[in-house]
C-alpha cells in the first residue's frame, strides 16, 4: 500500500457546513455549488469574485446537477425540483418529478449526471441506524424518473461515472456493507454486469462520495477516516490522500483547468480521535496533480 500524503489545500470560504455534499463545478459560471444537507442551504462560490452566497431550501437536498435552463436540479426528500436563484436572494423552487419512496421516512441521497446528461439518485432511510435495505438508485432522463434500477441499497452513495460514460460506480457506505461496485452502462441507460469493484472494509473509510479524473482513476471519500482514496479502473488503490477532516463527503474536480479538486465535509457531534475539529464542515480545496472532467448538465430539461 502507498504510504499516505499529506496535500496543501486551501479553505473556499469561511462557512461550516452540518452536512456538506454534492460539489458541482460550473465550467460555464466558473462557480462551486454545493448544498448543506442538516442545514437546508444552497450555496454558490463565484471564483472572480470571491463571493459566497447561500440560500434556503424547504426540505434537505442530498444531491445536485447542473441543470439546463440554468440553477440546478436538486433531488430533495420528496422529489426532484428545479431551483432557480433570482434577485433579492430569492430561491425559485419548480418541482420536476415525485419521489416514491418505500415508505415515508426517507430522501434521496447521492446523485450525479452521466455523460448523456441522465441524472442518477439513489436513496435511504433517514435513521441510518435502522441498517434498512430499502434505498434504491433510479435514472432521471426525458421520460422522467425511472423506477427502481437499483433495490436493497442501505445507504446508496459514490455514483461517478467512466470518461467514456460506459461504466457506472455506486457504492453503499453504510458500515454493515462499506463496498463499492461498477455496471456496464448502455447507450439507452440500462445497466448490466455488476461485479465489485473495491471491498472498503480492506481500506480506511466508508465509501461517500466520488468522482472520476481524465486518467479514469476513481477518487472516493473514507468517511470517519479523514481519507480520500484513488482507485485506477482496475480497482488497485494507487493514492491516499490524508486530509485535517475526519468526515469527507464529496469531492469534484474543477477550477479554470479541471485540476483543483474540491472536497465537503461533515460536522461529527465531537471532533474524531486525531483531529482537532476546526475545519470540520469546510470546503477544501486541494491540487491532486490531475486533472478531471467537465461535470455534465441534465439534459432532462421538460418539468413534470
Amino acid at each position: 500500500m502507498n504510504p499516505a500524503e499529506t496535500p496543501a489545500f486551501e479553505v473556499l470560504a469561511p462557512v461550516r457546513n452540518r452536512v456538506g455534499e454534492s460539489p458541482l463545478w460550473s465550467v460555464a459560471e466558473q462557480a462551486l455549488w454545493w448544498v448543506d444537507i442538516e442545514g437546508r442551504l444552497l450555496f454558490r462560490h463565484d471564483v472572480s469574485s470571491g463571493t459566497t452566497t447561500q440560500w434556503p431550501t424547504a426540505q434537505r437536498t442530498g444531491c445536485m446537477a447542473l441543470h439546463a435552463q440554468g440553477g440546478v436540479l436538486a433531488a430533495m426528500e420528496t422529489g426532484l425540483f428545479h431551483l432557480q436563484p433570482g434577485e433579492h436572494g430569492q430561491l425559485t423552487t419548480q418541482p420536476v418529478a415525485t419521489a416514491h419512496h418505500a415508505r415515508p421516512d426517507m430522501r434521496f441521497n447521492d446523485g450525479r449526471c452521466d455523460r448523456s446528461g441522465r441524472f442518477w439518485v439513489s436513496s435511504m432511510v433517514l435513521d441510518m441506524s435502522l441498517a434498512a435495505p430499502l434505498g434504491a438508485l433510479y435514472r432521471f432522463d426525458r421520460k422522467g424518473l425511472s423506477a427502481p434500477l437499483v433495490s436493497e441499497l442501505i445507504v446508496g452513495n459514490g455514483l461517478a461515472f467512466s470518461p467514456r460514460g460506459d461504466r457506472l460506480y455506486l457504492s453503499d457506505s453504510h458500515p454493515s456493507v462499506r463496498r463499492i461496485w461498477h455496471y456496464e452502462l448502455h447507450d439507452d441507460g440500462s445497466l448490466s454486469n455488476r461485479r465489485e469493484f473495491v471491498d472498503m472494509n480492506q481500506h480506511p473509510g466508508r465509501p461517500d462520495g466520488a468522482a472520476v479524473d481524465a486518467d479514469g482513476c476513481y477518487w472516493i471519500c473514507g468517511n470517519d477516516a479523514g481519507r480520500l482514496l484513488r482507485f485506477t479502473p482496475e480497482g488497485r488503490l494507487d493514492r491516499t490522500l490524508a486530509l485535517p477532516i475526519s468526515k469527507p463527503s464529496m469531492c469534484t474536480f474543477g477550477g479554470t483547468a479541471l485540476d483543483q479538486l474540491f472536497v465537503t465535509s461533515i460536522t461529527p457531534a465531537k471532533p474524531a480521535a486525531g483531529f482537532d475539529g476546526s475545519l470540520d464542515g469546510a470546503v477544501l480545496v486541494l491540487q491532486p496533480g490531475v486533472r478531471g472532467l467537465p461535470e455534465a448538465v441534465c439534459a432532462a430539461t421538460a418539468l413534470h
